[in-house]
Formats: C-alpha cells, sequence, structure tokens
C-alpha cells in the first residue's frame, strides 16, 4: 500500500518575492492616484483589480489586498515617527 501524503508543495521563495514585490507596486500607485486612493479606501479588492488590470481568484486578491492594507500601515507609522522625531529636533552639544 502507499501511504503517501498529497502535500502542497511550500512556497517558493520566488513566489514570495514576486508577492511582496506586487504588493510594492500597487502601495506606489495608489499613493500616486487620488481617485485609486479613494476607490482602495471604499472597495480595495476593486482598487487592487483596477490597478492591476487583472480580474483575480478571491484568494489571491484577498491576499493582496491584506499586505496593501499592512503596508500603507507601516508607511504611515514611519511617517508618524518621523514626524514625532522631528518635534524634539537635534540634540544641540
Amino acid at each position: 500500500m502507499d501511504f503517501r501524503v498529497n502535500r502542497r508543495s511550500p512556497e517558493r521563495k520566488e513566489d514570495f518575492m514576486d508577492i511582496a514585490k506586487t504588493i510594492e507596486e500597487l502601495v506606489k500607485k495608489i499613493n500616486l492616484d487620488q481617485v485609486l486612493k479613494d476607490l482602495f479606501s471604499k472597495d480595495p479588492g476593486k482598487a487592487v483589480e483596477k490597478a492591476l488590470g487583472v480580474k483575480l481568484p478571491a484568494d489571491q486578491l484577498k491576499a493582496l489586498v491584506e499586505g496593501v492594507k499592512a503596508k500603507l500601515s507601516l508607511d504611515k507609522a514611519g511617517e508618524v515617527l518621523g514626524t514625532v522625531t522631528g518635534l524634539f529636533g537635534k540634540k544641540e552639544d
């Protein structure tokens, strides 16, 4: 008897890098296009598909939307941190 289990192959590093690159490109497009940014705040899935120019399966769309949201949040947190740090100015010796 054959007891092998059918398993999905582990996610390849290349696949992860492609997704990360796509998320980076989407964030750039959203930040540069106010109409797309407004659409993303109302309907993130529709905005992602519009930016990419393709209809995606639900699982892929969800992953990209979550990735873009996370990246936008990180970028925003970085901006806030920079602003707060700037409020304290530089140390004078």
